[in-house]
C-alpha cells in the first residue's frame, strides 16, 4: 500500500505490502521500482493497426486528463493508502474477495458482521467515491456493491481531512475506474471451492476513435452469504446469489475535455442463517403453535443497488474542474418467517426500505502562483426515502402475559425527503520547499428528520524535516448528518400493549441529529536502508458531540442510527514495510479507544437500565477493537507468486455480566483471534492469446474458530462467526 500526498512523499504501507508488491510512486520524482508481478498485466495491449496513431493520441490524452483530475483533490496532511488492481490480484483470494476484505489489510481497519468495516474506531461513516465523485449513501448492509474488478486502484484516505472531504469522514474510499484506453483487452474467469462457492466473471475494455469503454460482470453463488451464527463449517440456510455489473464510457472530446458515464448495479438475495436445534424461550404461542425448531426458520433479504454518474472534466491552463450529476437507487426487502419470528422475537416484520438520491458535485483546482493552489467546490443532494413495514405482534397485558395467540398486524408506512448543501474553499500554500500548509473552510447543511449546519475550519501542515523524514499534523472540524436512509418514519407507540414492547422498556424516540467533532492527527514517517525500509507512526484524537452509532435491534438486518451525547475516540498506528527485489514483508499494529456517553436519540431500542447506566458512564462503543494488527509476506519464486497475509484482533465488544447479575453495556469483548490466509498463482503462456493464470488459495489456513459478534452488546442482535477454513481455486484467461 502507498501512503502518499499525506506526507508529501511515498510511505509504503500495509495493503500493497500485504499484497506482496512494492509501493507505487507518489510523484514523478519517486524512484521507479521494478514490477515484481509474476503474471502479465490483466489486459493485453492493443494490436497495431491503421488506428494505432489515433489510439496512441487518445491514450496520451486520457493519461493527461487523469493526472489533471488527481490535482483537483488534495490529501495534504491526511493519510492515504493506495492499492492497485495488480496487487489485489496477487493477494490470497485476489479479485474474488469483497472490497471490505481488501481494506482489512490497512492499519486500524476492523471487521464486523454483515461485511461492515470500521476505520479508526468510528462506525460505518465511510464515503465511497468513483473518480473523485461521491456515490450517495445507500441502505444495503452486507451487499458488496463495488467490486474490486472495476477499478485500477483504490485509496483509503483517513485522518484530519482537507476541506473538500465532508459529510462522512471516518474514511474516504476513492476508486479510480478502469478505462478501455488504459486497460484494453479482457478476460474470463471461473473461481470456486469451499462453502459451495461458484464465481464466474468477465471484463472487457477497448476504444473506438475517441470513445473508450470498459465493462465487467461477476456472479457469486455460495452457502456462506452472511456470517454464520455458530461455529459450524456449513451454516444452515445461508445460501446467497449475488450479481454485480459495471460499465465505464468516456468520450475524449479534445486534449482538454472529456465526458464520462458510469453505470453500475448490484443485485443480491440472501438467506438468513439459522442456529441449529433450538426452541423458542419467550413462552408465546401463535395460532396454537408453541414449539418451532430453529432449523426450520425461513427468513430472507433482498438488496438492490443501481447507480449512474455523468461527468464533464475540463483542464485548461491553470484551471481544472470536474462537474457531475449522479443518481443512486437502493432498496432492501426483509421477508420474515411469520410464525417463527413471533415465537422467537415477539415480533415478525416484513420490511421494505428504498432510497433514491440525486446529486450534483463540482470540484475545481486553480494554480494561482507557484506557491498557492486554490481548490473549491460545491455539492447538492436530494433524497427521497420510502419505508413500508407490516408487523405482526401478540397482545399482552400490563404484566406481560399473552392474552391471545392470534397475531395483530401493525402497519407503518411513510416517506421522507432530505436536502444536503455543501461548499468549500482551501489554499495549498508552499511556504518553503520543505514546508506546505493547507488551510480552508467548509460549509455543510442538511434538512430531513432533523436539520443542522456548520462552518468547519481545516488546517494541515507537512514538513520534510530531514531527507527521508516527514512530519505531518492536522486539525479538522467535522459535521456528519445522520444516515437518513436508515431512519424509520413510524412511531414506536403503535406497539403499546403488544409483545413488541416488553414492560419496562423505554418508549422515547428522539430523531437522530448530526454529529460534530474536533479531530486532531499527528504522524511521522522514516525511510531507511536506501528507502527499502519504511517505518511510520500516526496518532489521532476525536472529541465528538452527538456521536453517531448504529445497531441492529431486530430480526431485519436494517441498522438503526442513534446518538451518544458525548464521544471520545483516540488511537495510535504503527506501520512498517520492507521491500527488496521480489520479496516484501510488512507488519502493522494499531491501538484504539472509542467511547460514548448518554444515548439521546432512538431511545426506544434500549432498556431503561441500559439508558440509566450509559447516561452516567462512558461505555466502550460496540465496534471498538482495542488492538488490531495485520502482517504479510510475498515472494516471486521463479515466476510463481507465493503470498500470505493475516489479521489479528482483540475482539469487538460484548456485555459484561457481574456476579450480582448487573450488566455493564459493552463492558467486555469477544475473545481475540488470528486469521491467516495463503495463496499461490502462476501465469502460463498460451500461444496466440493472452496468459492463462491459475491460482489456489486457502482462507483461514489454521481453521481458527472465532466470534465476530457474541450476540450481546449495544445494538447487537445475534452472534456471528468468522469464516471456517476454505480452499478455493480458479483459472483466468486473458484475451
Amino acid at each position: 500500500m502507498v501512503r502518499s500526498q499525506s506526507l508529501t512523499a511515498t510511505l509504503s504501507m500495509v495493503a500493497i505490502a500485504s499484497l506482496g508488491f512494492p509501493p507505487l510512486p507518489a510523484s514523478a520524482d519517486t524512484a521507479k521500482i521494478p514490477d515484481v508481478t509474476s503474471r502479465p498485466a490483466k489486459v493485453m495491449q492493443p494490436k497495431p493497426s491503421r488506428h494505432s496513431a489515433t489510439l496512441s493520441t487518445v491514450v496520451v490524452m486520457a493519461q493527461r486528463l487523469n493526472a489533471e483530475r488527481s490535482q483537483i483533490e488534495t490529501q495534504t496532511g491526511a493519510s492515504t493508502y493506495t492499492i492497485s488492481q495488480a496487487q489485489i490480484a496477487a493477494a490470497p483470494g485476489g479479485e474474488n474477495v469483497p472490497l471490505n476484505q481488501v481494506l482489512l489489510q490497512a492499519p486500524d481497519v476492523v471487521q464486523d458482521s454483515f461485511g461492515q468495516i470500521h476505520v479508526r474506531g468510528d462506525h460505518n461513516d465511510l464515503q465511497y467515491r468513483l473518480n473523485g465523485i461521491i456515490i450517495p449513501e445507500g441502505i444495503n448492509v452486507f451487499g458488496q456493491t463495488l467490486d474490486p474488478r472495476l477499478f485500477s486502484s483504490v485509496s483509503l484516505i483517513t485522518g484530519a481531512l482537507p476541506a473538500e472531504y465532508g459529510l462522512d469522514t471516518a474514511g474516504i474510499i476513492d476508486m479510480t475506474t478502469n478505462s478501455g484506453a488504459l486497460q484494453p483487452g479482457g478476460y474470463v474467469s471461473l473461481y470456486g471451492g469451499s462453502h459451495g462457492t461458484v464465481q464466474p466473471s468477465f471484463a472487457y475494455g477497448g476504444s473506438r476513435g475517441s470513445l473508450n469503454y470498459y465493462v465487467t460482470y461477476d456472479e457469486l453463488i455460495n452457502d456462506l452469504g452472511i456470517e454464520a451464527p455458530d461455529a459450524s463449517v456449513t451454516p444452515l440456510h445461508d445460501h446467497s446469489i449475488q450479481g454485480h455489473g459495471f460499465a465505464y464510457l468516456e468520450d475524449i472530446l479534445d486534449p482538454n475535455d472529456r465526458i464520462s458515464l458510469i453505470v453500475g448495479t448490484s443485485d443480491a438475495e440472501y438467506e438468513i442463517p439459522n442456529v441449529a436445534v433450538e426452541q423458542p424461550s419467550l413462552g408465546y404461542t401463535v395460532n396454537g403453535v408453541g414449539r418451532y425448531l430453529s432449523n426450520n426458520l425461513n427468513e430472507r433479504q433482498h438488496e438492490l443497488t443501481q447507480y449512474g454518474i455523468l461527468t464533464w472534466q475540463r483542464a485548461l491552463g491553470a484551471l481544472t474542474w470536474q462537474t457531475s450529476l449522479s443518481a443512486r437507487y437502493t432498496s432492501l426487502h426483509f421477508a420474515p418467517d411469520w410464525t417463527g419470528d413471533l415465537l422467537y422475537n415477539g415480533i415478525a416484520q416484513d420490511a421494505f426500505k428504498a432510497d433514491t438520491a440525486l446529486a450534483w458535485q463540482t470540484d475545481a483546482s486553480y494554480r494561482l502562483t507557484d506557491a498557492h493552489t486554490l481548490r473549491f467546490g460545491g455539492y447538492l443532494q436530494h433524497d427521497n426515502s420510502t419505508s413500508d413495514t407490516a408487523s405482526q405482534v401478540l397482545p399482552i397485558d400490563p404484566a406481560g402475559a399473552q392474552t391471545s395467540d392470534v397475531p395483530l398486524t401493525v402497519i407503518q408506512n411513510g416517506t421522507q425527503s432530505q436536502e444536503i448543501e455543501s461548499a468549500y474553499l482551501q489554499d495549498e500554500w508552499k511556504l518553503l520547499t520543505t514546508l506546505t500548509v493547507n488551510y480552508g473552510l467548509r460549509f455543510d447543511h442538511y434538512n430531513a428528520y432533523s436539520s443542522g449546519s456548520q462552518v468547519s475550519p481545516r488546517l494541515n501542515v507537512v514538513w520534510r524535516m530531514l531527507p527521508g523524514t516527514t512530519v505531518h499534523a492536522g486539525y479538522s472540524r467535522y459535521f456528519t448528518p445522520p444516515p437518513f436512509e436508515l431512519i424509520a418514519g413510524g412511531t414506536f407507540t403503535q406497539f403499546a400493549g403488544t409483545s413488541a414492547v416488553p414492560p419496562g422498556t423505554e418508549t422515547q424516540d428522539t430523531p437522530p441529529v448530526a454529529a460534530r467533532a474536533d479531530y486532531y492527527d499527528v504522524g511521522v514517517e522514516q525511510k531507511l536502508l536506501a528507502r527499502k525500509l519504511t517505518l511510520g507512526v500516526d496518532s489521532y484524537y476525536e472529541n465528538a458531540q452527538h456521536l453517531i452509532d448504529e445497531g441492529q435491534f431486530g430480526a431485519p438486518i436494517v441498522l438503526t442510527p442513534f446518538n451518544y451525547r458525548y464521544g471520545r475516540i483516540e488511537g495510535v498506528e504503527l506501520t512498517s514495510s520492507y521491500t527488496v527485489h521480489r520479496f516484501m514483508a510488512y507488519a502493522n499494529l494499531a491501538f484504539q479507544s472509542a467511547k460514548g456517553k448518554d444515548v439521546v436519540s432512538s431511545q426506544f431500542n434500549f432498556a431503561s437500565q441500559q439508558l440509566g447506566y450509559i447516561a452516567e458512564h462512558y461505555i466502550h462503543l460496540d465496534h471498538e477493537e482495542r488492538v488490531s494488527a495485520s502482517a504479510g509476506v510475498s515472494y516471486d519464486w521463479l515466476g510463481t507468486r507465493l503470498s500470505a497475509d493475516m489479521i489479528f484482533g482483540t475482539g469487538l465488544r460484548q456485555d459484561l455480566v457481574l456476579p450480582d447479575g448487573f450488566v455493564i453495556p459493552n463492558g467486555d469483548h469477544t475473545p481475540s483471534y488470528t486469521q491467516v490466509n495463503i495463496g499461490v498463482s502462476r501465469a502460463f503462456v498460451v500461444d496466440g492469446s493472452g496468459p492463462l493464470t491459475v491460482r489456489l488459495d486457502v482462507i483461514n489456513l489454521f481453521d481458527k474458530i472465532y466470534e465476530i459478534r457474541s450476540g450481546s452488546g449495544v445494538g447487537v442482535f445475534a452472534p456471528q462467526y468468522g469464516p471456517r477454513r476454505g480452499i478455493f481455486g480458479g483459472a483466468e484467461w486473458d484475451f
